[in-house]
């Protein structure tokens, strides 16, 4: 039985990770670490282990001794802050054979930073929103002026929606940057339609695509409690076919990365004129909802770990949207996601309407 090490092992998508693992025809031992102790008790897991954060300077010293204890086959995370400072230990897992299947260490440091992918993308000739880095006032003024009211900030870093609002004037986005102490990690773009996003979430091995499935997103989840509407939960996603999704999905990654390897899940807001523009690339891992995708017959993180621990292609030979379109996966807190389809959904409007249509009559 293989052994996998997974870091971030209490959240969301992690756990996800582990049931599509559970949900193949493999049996796993899964070694769970997490730096909340709480988080902690709720994964799934053969052991757990209690780390520091990953910016903790004893963080590489404990991560090396719990590799020392459990012999890890295979590692994996899905925190955007872990998989960065993992990717700069690959020297550790190498040392004691604990294979990995990430994106080179350039790709990675690129797909952190949104403003250096927006600068790839640019160079490519993708279709985007005007961004500009703000330093300084200055540059938020500059902002305003070329683009107009209003802007999208955002931090250049970090998943969820960190740091993101829509402001309507130089005052407000000033006090917005100046209370996150964000002079040098914002940045500023005209608006897109952030209620109308999809994400490409797709698996490259060596250059050559794997597999890739595309989802739009209906709502945020809770987001009427933030002030940009942006939470980073699905409510409710649904997948889809689109070919000009697929085919920008692919020229954002390779104006990145001239031969993927790994995991690559792009995030497109459509524009005014309902083009999809690329605005980030989640490297390393699946996005949180991915289990979706597993309940609704792809198993993305199950060939993920196949290629990564026996470093050869898996061929599929639909590998550009798989599943049927129109399957939807509705989520929220503290309750089980359920599977089923717009058809479903949409029925029980159906019936009001013909209802009122009867009573009308």
């Amino acid at each position: 039985m293989k052994r996998l090490l997974i870091t971030g092992i209490g959240g969301s998508a992690a756990l996800g990770f582990v049931k599509s693992l559970k949900d193949s025809p493999e049996d796993f031992y899964i070694i769970g670490c997490d730096s909340n102790k709480y988080y902690l008790e709720r994964a799934k897991a053969n052991e757990k282990y209690l780390i520091p954060p990953c910016s903790d300077k004893n963080y590489q010293k404990i991560l090396e001794e719990i590799i020392k204890i459990t012999n890890p086959d295979f590692i994996y995370s899905q925190t955007d802050v872990e998989i960065e400072k993992l990717s700069e230990l690959r020297h550790l897992f190498d040392k004691y054979k604990v294979k990995y299947f990430w994106p080179n260490k350039q790709t990675v440091k690129i797909c952190m930073n949104k403003y250096l992918s927006y600068k790839a993308w640019s160079k490519a000739g993708l279709k985007l929103p005007k961004t500009f880095l703000i330093n300084s006032p200055t540059d938020l003024k500059k902002a305003f002026k070329e683009l107009g009211s209003p802007l999208w900030i955002r931090e250049i870093k970090g998943a969820f929606g960190k740091g993101s609002l829509p402001v309507s004037s130089f005052e407000e986005a000033k006090i917005w940057i100046d209370v996150r102490k964000g002079w040098g990690n914002f940045t500023a773009a005209e608006m897109l339609q952030p209620e109308k996003m999809v994400t490409w979430q797709s698996i490259w091995y060596k250059g050559g695509l794997v597999v890739a499935q595309s989802r739009k997103r209906l709502y945020w989840e809770f987001a009427n409690r933030v002030p940009s509407g942006v939470t980073g939960l699905t409510g409710t996603g649904v997948t889809i076919r689109d070919s000009q999704v697929d085919k920008i999905s692919q020229k954002a990654i390779l104006a990145i990365d001239k031969k993927p390897h790994g995991i690559f899940s792009v995030d497109l807001t459509y524009d005014k004129d309902n083009i999809p523009n690329p605005t980030e690339i989640n490297i390393g891992r699946f996005f949180t909802t991915h289990y979706f995708f597993t309940k609704a017959g792809l198993n993305m993180p199950y060939i993920f770990i196949k290629i990564g621990l026996e470093g050869k292609l898996i061929k599929i030979k639909n590998k550009i949207n798989p599943l049927t379109p129109g399957l939807a996966w509705i989520r929220g807190l503290d309750f089980e996601p359920v599977l089923t389809d717009l058809k479903k959904i949409n029925h029980h409007q159906m019936i009001i309407n013909e209802l009122l249509k009867n009573k009308k009559q």
